[in-house]
């Protein structure tokens, strides 16, 4: 289990984490939730405590969008929220046509406006189930087992997916581009301490994975 995630049986994922295991994981999930913010628009007071009286970890604050807020309708300005927020619709066959171009882009935006007040919860709330998760082990000597529901699960599989999008753009890597050339990367390079997160996330994740297959 050390090192990786393993099936519980019951649908759920158990790894064995040691303690600098658990606060290199708890740092990145609340950088990924100080990414993502609590939106854009009209901004509601913050409240102390969920939905379902739970306190909020660490201080965070959990955000109740009003049901029905218009979101932007335009990409995130930063590179790696863009990643994790992008447009749902590319000009289609044919790119080079303005026409088309400006038919994807309004899409995109009325797209945008519609879903990604609602995204950005689901990401903030995927990214504060890890560091619930995390807070709730306490590490000895051998480190803590984390075991995961299901619903857990999905959950961490949401986060660590969106932490590695995040990584892997500071990094720029592309989908044409897998960044290979930065897995040799020499350890006096300031980029290494982000490429091991990022490889070991991957593993994490990988993991996970196999872990809700049927």
């Amino acid at each position: 289990m050390a090192g990786h995630f393993e099936p519980t049986g019951d649908g759920g994922a158990a790894i064995a984490l040691d303690e600098v295991e658990i606060s290199i994981l708890r740092s990145l999930a609340v950088q990924l939730l100080e990414l993502i913010g609590p939106g854009t628009g009209p901004e509601p007071a913050p409240t102390g405590t969920t939905d379902s009286g739970e306190d909020l970890p660490g201080g965070l604050e959990d955000v109740a969008w009003p049901p029905f807020d218009d979101g932007p309708t335009e990409p995130p300005a930063d590179p790696a929220l863009a990643r994790l927020f992008p447009d749902a619709y590319g000009p289609g066959a044919e790119p080079e046509d303005p026409a088309a171009a400006e038919e994807a882009r309004a899409a995109s935006a009325e797209f945008r406006r519609y879903t990604e007040n609602d995204l950005r919860a689901r990401k903030r709330e995927d990214g504060l189930a890890v560091v619930r998760a995390l807070d709730s082990l306490t590490p000895g000597e051998q480190g803590a087992v984390l075991t995961l529901t299901a619903d857990d699960a999905r959950q961490w599989l949401g986060a660590l997916n969106d932490l590695r999008l995040a990584i892997g753009t500071r990094l720029e890597v592309t989908d044409e581009d897998d960044g290979s050339e930065l897995y040799s990367l020499p350890d006096s390079d300031p980029r290494k301490p982000m490429v091991m997160a990022y490889l070991w996330l991957g593993g994490l994740q990988e993991t996970l994975i196999e872990t809700l297959l049927p």
